[in-house]
């Protein structure tokens, strides 16, 4: 049964926590003597001080996304559920939790630096250059994934019923919502408490809301097509990134961790207490290649299933906006660590989705967010939730985790382009804001309808990529600094491994197609062109770390 997954799943995750969490903080000392870069630096802009509780909250839904729900329900339908489970449980615990945990406290220690400056600090400049530029890749195809879902669920229409509109109203009457509580809370003064109590039951209002559209509003939005969803989307992204942190992404952040919570609450009851059974494969192989589309599971699985795992966004996230805003360096762990093993759980659930439907079942073919909410849907039948009802409550939980994300990676990015040529003016911010949203603006345009579909295996390695890329430069540091670094290198080299191996496959086609004097299709240029430039940066930086610790003594602990 599925009950009994989940529970062990629990249990197992719970237990990564509390024990390989508590041995990452010895080895990385944690002091709450230290002062923070959120009260050092206090600006009211970016460093603000916030409780662990609010920021748990936002750093979660920050990284969440759509990445653990898209990536386990894909790895789950490729390759049969178990590969996927094993992954998420061992990833989180000792790969993901870990690359959270640790560039979270590198980045407090060091006034809220980026992985970028700790780079340059302990490696050299030619290294940050490499490794920002990665990083602002990594974030575009975030951007382009993430931004084409969202569109693709704001016009999607099932059985005759147009939910999409629904769901796009009650979106961006969320988002109001936030901006309605960032004001009450850093400008009436009003209590955390009492602002949740009234802003949590009017954004349940609005998702009802959005189920009751007039027909001549659904017939509008209905008529705005995907193309133009994503420019909107990406005005949004515009705007909220440029936006004091206290106005929109700390309220409509802690907004999104409740519906996170929400959603989980919601997929925990229906797993444990529905008494559903698995229906689909624990392996879906033959030999080690899927019986679904015949990718390799070793290394596909590993970039497949991404942020339910391990994410190397999360710690550009740590390192950019979570880092500015801890109270304690105690607080590092129940954030950084905590998060991604919630996520994990997240992830699992999102699995529990696809174990619900019986090979070659019809709904197998619907887009992964379609799965996810239809299964949270089945969820809430049982307490008699009407289906349309609950399926708008599960599609805007999930058009609120990239939400949460959409702007914070163009915030991050923001900072990356500052950061590398100096624009630290209010023109120089708008300016790498624009630039950092004319890459995915131009890819959406040119790219056919679900052009996430061709951006989800770069984005999935390129994502992994840069975790063993933020490993390698937190273990430069803990090496420098005269600490044992063997709980940060060995997660490195696997996971940079698994991601080389899969730039490598994902080239091939295309290095094939130009080599042999035949035109590659748009989907292999377009995947072989950035795997190789991906692949360029990475052996250049790795080189660059090797050149530089071979070339000083290093004390060790």
């Amino acid at each position: 049964m599925i009950a009994i997954v989940v529970l062990v799943s629990i249990v197992v995750l719970a237990a990564g926590y509390f024990t390989y969490g508590r041995f990452v903080t010895r080895r990385l000392g944690l002091d709450d003597s230290r002062p923070t870069p959120a009260y050092e630096m206090q600006d009211g802009v970016d460093y603000v001080p916030a409780k662990a509780s609010l920021l748990l909250g936002q750093h979660f839904s920050a990284i969440a996304a759509a990445g653990p729900i898209v990536g386990p329900i894909l790895a789950g339908i490729w390759f049969g559920w178990l590969p996927a489970l094993l992954w998420i449980l061992l990833g989180a615990i000792f790969i993901g939790g870990v690359h959270d945990f640790t560039s979270l406290v590198a980045s407090v220690r060091h006034k809220a630096a980026s992985i970028g400056e700790i780079v340059k600090k302990y490696m050299s400049r030619t290294s940050q250059i490499l490794f920002l530029i990665f990083v602002w890749l990594a974030l575009v195809y975030v951007v382009i994934a993430f931004t084409d879902i969202t569109a693709q669920t704001f016009t999607s229409v099932m059985a005759d019923n147009a939910f999409g509109p629904g769901v796009a109203a009650s979106s961006f009457l969320y988002l109001f919502l936030g901006l309605l509580m960032g004001v009450a809370l850093f400008k009436m003064k009003m209590g955390l408490g009492r602002a949740t109590a009234i802003f949590l039951p009017l954004v349940l209002l609005v998702i009802w809301l959005g189920t009751r559209l007039p027909q001549p509003a659904v017939t509008a939005l209905l008529g705005v097509h995907v193309k133009q969803w994503e420019i909107i989307l990406l005005a949004y992204c515009f705007i909220a990134s440029l936006l004091p942190m206290w106005l929109l992404l700390q309220p409509r952040g802690y907004l999104g961790g409740w519906f996170l919570y929400l959603t989980m609450a919601v997929a925990l009851f229906g797993a444990l207490f529905g008494g559903f059974h698995i229906a689909y494969p624990a392996f879906n192989v033959e030999g080690l290649h899927s019986l679904a589309n015949g990718k390799s599971l070793i290394p596909i699985l590993f970039i497949t299933v991404a942020c339910g795992a391990c994410s190397g966004f999360h710690g550009i996230v740590a390192s950019g906006t979570t880092s500015k805003q801890i109270c304690r360096e105690s607080d590092t762990r129940v954030v950084g660590y905590g998060s991604m093993i919630l996520e994990g759980l997240v992830a699992v659930l999102a699995l529990a989705t696809v174990m619900l439907i019986p090979k070659g079942d019809a709904a197998l073919k619907a887009d992964p967010n379609i799965i996810y909410g239809t299964g949270l849907a089945n969820y809430l039948k049982i307490v008699g939730v009407d289906f349309n009802l609950a399926l708008a409550f599960a599609l805007l939980a999930f058009s609120t985790f990239v939400y949460d994300t959409l702007d914070v990676c163009t915030r991050l990015a923001r900072y990356i382009l500052q950061e590398l040529f100096g624009w630290q003016s209010w023109p120089g911010r708008i300016a790498a804001t624009f630039i950092t949203l004319l890459a995915p603006a131009a890819f959406l345009m040119l790219a056919r309808e679900k052009a996430y579909l061709v951006a989800w295996p770069i984005f999935g390695t390129s994502n992994q990529l840069l975790a063993s890329l933020t490993l390698l430069a937190v273990s430069v540091w803990l090496i420098k600094t005269g600490r044992n670094a063997i709980f940060t290198l060995v997660p490195m080299a696997f996971m940079l491994v698994m991601t080389l191996w899969s730039l490598v496959l994902q080239i091939a086609p295309w290095l094939r197609a130009v080599f042999g004097g035949a035109p590659a299709s748009p989907d292999a240029a377009i995947s072989g062109v950035c795997g190789a430039v991906l692949l360029i940066l990475s052996v250049w930086l790795l080189a660059e770390a090797v050149r530089i610790l071979s070339k000083r003594k290093i004390e060790t602990a």
